[in-house]
């Protein structure tokens, strides 16, 4: 695995396993104006896994991104920290989250590893700390 950090041997999820659930959410994306479906899993410290995938709207500004969605999700069913996001989208990587998906991150998981599919390197998984993609967050 290319990376910044290291995946722990001790989570039961291997990133193989949170990357193939984020790429079957890809199928579930709602993307029909910008033909971008992306697909999101998170990791808990319980080893819960919570998808999302985006969902776009004709108001373009309604549009809620997957990762949006995968913490939407585990906001409404756990209470355990965050470990670790997945992010793919289709036939194009690796799919970084975009700013506003930054800061939902930071606030919520500030410490997240954010795994990514490197296509430019035969798709193998890129693994970063959320400090990297957003090292100066907007902190109330």
């Amino acid at each position: 695995m290319q990376n910044n950090v290291d995946w722990p041997s001790v989570w039961a999820v291997s990133p193989e396993q949170l990357l193939e659930t984020a790429r079957s959410l890809v199928q579930r994306a709602y993307a029909p104006y910008s033909r971008f479906p992306v697909g999101a899993a998170l990791l808990t410290e319980k080893m819960e896994v919570f998808g999302g995938c985006n969902i776009e709207n004709g108001s373009y500004g309604l549009t809620i991104c997957a990762e949006r969605v995968a913490i939407g999700n585990w906001r409404c069913r756990s209470d355990a920290p965050i470990l670790a996001i997945a992010i793919v989208a289709a036939d194009i990587g690796p799919c970084y989250p975009c700013g506003a998906c930054r800061q939902v991150l930071q606030e919520f998981a500030p410490d997240v590893k954010v795994l990514l599919e490197d296509w430019e390197n035969g798709k193998k998984p890129l693994l970063l700390p959320m400090q990297d993609l957003y090292p100066y967050p907007f902190r109330p």
